[in-house]
């Protein structure tokens, strides 16, 4: 049975239920167990991931979850460009089976839209990527 680190950015608190609403669903149908710990926003996300990845306790796999919609300004950019590129080096440094549900939206209605496990279900999606990673991972890396 994995075990599943399950990070959230919480900034839209909202559409971070909902995200994690679709994680639990698929992980339970799965029989996967999972933990969830928080950051305040994903700019966090890949700090958080490489604390969890050094850590004690060990993971089969690892779900991000966060929300990031545009504004007025460049932070939109900023964070995109800060935050995905580090978790895709990480992932592929720590050899990471990981399922990424971090919605980048336009606005509130698009991520709200993306987020209902009703509709699109990007949690239960980046789950179940998270999944399928774990099994390539145990096919390729075996030792």
């Amino acid at each position: 049975m994995p075990r599943f680190l399950v990070i959230e950015a919480r900034y839209y608190t909202e559409i971070a239920d909902a995200l994690l609403q679709g994680v639990d669903a698929a992980l339970v149908a799965a029989g996967a167990t999972y933990d969830v710990v928080t950051t305040s926003g994903a700019y966090e996300l890949p700090a958080t991931l490489n604390f969890a990845v050094q850590g004690t306790i060990k993971y089969d796999g690892f779900i991000l979850l966060g929300c990031v919609i545009r504004g007025q300004t460049t932070h939109y950019d900023q964070i995109l460009d800060a935050v995905f590129p580090k978790i895709l080096d990480l992932s592929v440094e720590h050899n990471l089976a990981l399922g990424m549900g971090v919605l980048t939206c336009e606005n509130e209605e698009q991520a709200e839209y993306r987020a209902d496990k009703d509709k699109k279900d990007y949690g239960g999606a980046a789950a179940r990527a998270a999944l399928r990673m774990v099994q390539l991972k145990n096919q390729y890396l075996q030792t």
